[in-house]
């Protein structure tokens, strides 16, 4: 992990930005603990930030199948509580969330009616459901990309990425993923990087006409007991790699080098960032604490 100049990485110490109201948690038996941390009692287990154009930040809490409105001012709103594990979230032009559920598939939020909708519970002309969705963009087209998770890893390696078109067409990107989870295009828009947790490493790949790749290589290489998950871009090409067990995000030029990391101040599972709306910050979500942690972009 290190850079070709052999030097240490700027260590940056992030801040807690909020944190999940009292009121909101609820440490209960559920079976996505049952599954994804044994033995614990958790109250909430955020993710998938992303800020709409009003300034508010959305969270996901994945076990008990909320998602929440943070307004600038840090107020708190539950928008829908259902029956589902979503975990990624996008906002589309028109303000639209699209939402990457475990347990329900592709689903789409229209926020001011709470108006929820499955788009896609499972693979095209196929009775089976997805693996367990995680995380998803959108490209400037209206291309949905998507990993589909579940349970995969090294034992398992076939998660998948699909992409949806606006038409509807779906295509299988990649087939063969131990734990596909965050994922994010270069700016160029030409590159697609993705988070195979379980593999601890992100994987760079070429996306072609036909939504085909190849060649398709690991970008960087980390350790842990988890792995990386959510991933974000700068402008300049840098990638940030929020680690869910080594405590913080790692800022990588675009050769791969570790030029920063970005550490926690509470808790150990950062899940996943995204910028400020002025680009000049970078929000996580701290899940095992529910706290939503703010740093400045690395210089």
């Amino acid at each position: 992990m290190w850079n070709l100049q052999f030097q240490a990485p700027k260590i940056i110490e992030a801040s807690i930005w909020s944190a999940v109201p009292d009121s909101f948690r609820v440490a209960q038996e559920n079976q996505w603990a049952k599954i994804n941390k044994p033995g614990q009692l958790i109250d909430s287990f955020l993710e998938g930030p992303v800020f709409d154009a009003k300034g508010n930040l959305y969270v996901t809490d994945i076990p008990y199948g909320r998602i929440f409105k943070i307004s600038p001012d840090k107020n708190w709103e539950l928008v829908i509580q259902y029956d589902g594990w979503p975990n990624g979230l996008a906002i589309d032009q028109e303000g639209q969330i699209w939402i990457a559920d475990h347990k329900q598939g592709l689903l789409r939020l229209n926020p001011s009616t709470k108006l929820l909708e499955t788009v896609l519970s499972g693979p095209e002309n196929s009775h089976q459901h997805f693996l367990g969705l995680n995380d998803l963009i959108l490209d400037g087209k209206g291309n949905i990309f998507f990993t589909d998770q579940g349970q995969t890893g090294l034992h398992d390696p076939s998660g998948k990425v699909y992409c949806l078109e606006p038409s509807g067409t779906l295509h299988v990107v990649l087939n063969n993923v131990p734990s596909p989870n965050g994922l994010v295009f270069d700016s160029a828009g030409m590159f697609l990087f993705v988070a195979a947790t379980r593999a601890n490493n992100v994987w760079r790949m070429p996306i072609f006409a036909g939504f085909a790749t190849g060649k398709v290589g690991t970008f960087q290489t980390f350790f842990g007991t988890s792995g990386p998950d959510g991933l974000a871009l700068d402008e300049q090409d840098n990638l940030y790699v929020a680690h869910a067990s080594l405590g913080g995000v790692f800022q990588l030029n675009k050769r791969g080098e570790l030029m920063a990391y970005i550490k926690t101040p509470i808790g150990q599972t950062v899940t996943n960032v995204c910028f400020t709306p002025d680009r000049l910050s970078l929000v996580m979500t701290e899940s095992s604490t529910g706290h939503i942690l703010i740093a400045p972009i690395p210089k």
